[in-house]
């Protein structure tokens, strides 16, 4: 009468993701991507190791397509210099193990990136985590004001 109440719940979860977007910082959708990259990357290495290939492949398939179309596409090589540099190398090194992992059926590679993506995610996460400076040119007008107020 009222549908399942399994898409109920996923039209929950679509809109709360929805919301999470477009409130989200510039930071905050980097950490995103990267935590839809582990999920798509577990969810392909859980469906390879019980052997349900075309979930497998739609898996990792996403994994890929987050990669390259959010994370590697995010980067601003001209701001960011040799490191945008060397992540969109390491971005594009990722997603051609994620297909040499689906083509062979590889665990191994499948837990390589998800260390990656990890160790990636985590310094990400601690750049936000770090406290803005205060320009040194700003800090003594603002102190000054402070004092003789």
């Amino acid at each position: 009468m009222f549908g399942s109440s399994n898409r109920g719940a996923s039209s929950y979860a679509k809109v709360g993701l929805e919301t999470s977007v477009v409130a989200a910082s510039p930071h905050k959708l980097i950490v995103m991507l990267f935590d839809g990259a582990l999920v798509a990357v577990l969810s392909g290495l859980m469906h390879m190791r019980s052997g349900n290939i075309p979930e497998k492949g739609k898996a990792i398939s996403k994994a890929i397509q987050i990669i390259d179309n959010g994370l590697r596409a995010s980067l601003d090589k001209k701001a960011g210099g040799q490191i945008a540099e060397n992540l969109d190398s390491l971005y594009e090194y990722m997603s051609a193990r994620l297909l040499a992992a689906n083509l062979k059926n590889d665990t191994e590679i499948m837990v390589e990136i998800q260390g990656l993506l990890t160790e990636l995610r985590e310094t990400w996460n601690a750049i936000g985590a770090a406290p803005t400076a205060i320009p040194a040119d700003v800090a003594p007008v603002r102190i000054s004001n402070l004092v003789s107020a």
